[in-house]
């Protein structure tokens, strides 16, 4: 999956099952693991939890910018670009239109964009829910070429129009940040105002948000945290996105408070009806309209994740509990999706295991390497594994997904931080044990 404004996740995979918690937060872990991040350089970023409208914790870590002799910390009203939760935002819009009955979830594509592939039968229910068939453009190679240079509304529609779909539209779903910037661009059409004005308008004025709005070019002196990716130890500065290209799949700049409040405000009625969030929340082949279903145990939650460029972030709402979560990061070699659930854990009162960033010095048996050579599988989880060795390193890969090289702590243990994943190899038989998010889950080789 590219990272570029799309739902992250460096995961392999998150299952679980988790019994009934207390609920009272409990800080000192949360502290720790930030405090754990920022001295081993793994993140720099914001995180917020709320209950009922109340905040109950707020954390600025690392820093706004750090180059040479200019340091900035972070600080709780830093702004980040947020990526794909943007896309919460165009779908709240997107259902105020229809409220408004300016269209409809059937209204077809071919009535703003005749132009486009399969226009006349892609519908509007079919962006939202990303189930289109039109190519994700974020995709193609020939996207980091232009990305970092300003691009014109007329240019991308030619480039979509260009693309050849990948499936008939409604035959299933996969996920296209293409879906999310026709819909931005429908916005525009409809409220007949740039989608900067309209974000502005009907919803950040109107619950009251302080620090969200469309983003431009970084400018650290405004409060906007800078990208930074490791490079041998060091953070070192990103590029950018030009933010004339993501719009309603990607441009939006906001904190974690203001992130909360805003799922706060969309779950309160405050923004769309009852109706229209019901619709939102809607899973059909693993997608809403806008926002993504996630659970952890018996518990539910609703929000989404971003992606752009070194920026990472994601948000929940526990509808039943009240409970609202949102992480911002404009640094990491660590994912945000394990401090978040530091944070779900403590205030569900689960026990956190600290992770542990010591640089390992263990070299692995060759003899060792090649046993653990081989693909791997568990029948109730719909991927494979294949372990591959190259020199003395062991790299890993799930179907469909990067090839990760991962880190030997000792015999038969592996990890690859950057998803939290930790791998414990059977000296006895052909299997691992995979370790990710507190689940445990057994791949035998086949």
């Amino acid at each position: 999956m590219p990272k570029h404004f799309t739902l992250y996740s460096a995961a392999l995979f998150c299952l679980g099952s988790f019994s009934t918690w207390a609920q009272e937060f409990k800080p000192a872990q949360v502290d720790s693991l930030l405090n754990s991040l920022v001295a081993n350089k793994k993140m720099m970023g914001s995180l917020a939890v709320s209950h009922d409208g109340k905040e109950l914790y707020s954390r600025a870590f690392g820093y706004t910018q750090t180059d040479g002799a200019t340091t900035i910390p972070a600080a709780a009203t830093t702004r980040y670009r947020v990526g794909s939760i943007s896309k919460v935002f165009t779908a709240t819009m997107i259902f105020q239109l229809i409220e408004e009955k300016k269209l409809t979830l059937e209204t077809p594509l071919a009535t703003f964009f005749p132009q486009l592939p399969n226009a006349q039968t892609i519908t509007i229910d079919h962006l939202l829910s990303h189930h289109s068939g039109l190519h994700n453009f974020t995709n193609d190679a020939a996207y980091k070429g232009y990305m970092t240079q300003p691009q014109t509304r007329a240019q991308m529609l030619a480039r979509m129009a260009d693309m050849k779909p990948d499936f008939e539209p409604g035959t299933k779903a996969a996920y296209s940040n293409t879906n999310f910037v026709l819909l931005g661009y429908i916005v525009e059409d409809l409220t007949k105002m740039p989608y900067a004005k309209a974000l502005e308008k009907r919803v950040v004025n109107k619950i009251g948000l302080k620090n969200t709005y469309y983003g431009g070019k970084i400018t650290p002196r405004k409060q906007e945290a800078l990208p930074y990716e490791a490079s041998d130890g060091v953070w070192k500065l990103a590029p950018e996105t030009d933010m004339s290209i993501p719009g309603g799949a990607g441009s939006v700049v906001s904190t974690p408070t203001d992130l909360n409040h805003f799922l706060e405000a969309l779950f309160g009625g405050q923004l769309v009806s009852a109706a229209s969030l019901e619709a939102m929340k809607t899973v059909r082949d693993g997608y809403g309209r806008g926002l993504l279903k996630r659970t952890l145990g018996d518990r539910v939650s609703y929000g989404h994740g971003g992606a752009i460029d070194e920026f990472r972030s994601d948000m929940f709402y526990f509808p039943a509990e009240k409970l609202t979560l949102a992480i911002t990061a404009n640094a990491q070699s660590y994912p945000v999706s394990e401090v978040a659930r530091a944070a779900r854990w403590s205030y569900f009162g689960q026990p956190y295991a600290l992770p542990h960033f010591e640089a390992s010095t263990y070299v692995p048996a060759a003899a060792d390497l090649d046993r653990y050579v081989g693909t791997y599988a568990n029948p109730k989880v719909p991927l494979k594994i294949t372990m591959t060795r190259d020199g003395n390193t062991l790299k890993s890969q799930g179907t469909g997904q990067s090839v990760l090289t991962m880190e030997a702590l000792r015999k038969d243990v592996y990890k690859f931080d950057r998803a939290g994943i930790v791998v414990v190899f059977d000296a006895n038989k052909p299997s691992f044990m995979l370790k990710q998010g507190g689940v445990e889950t057994e791949f035998v080789k086949e």
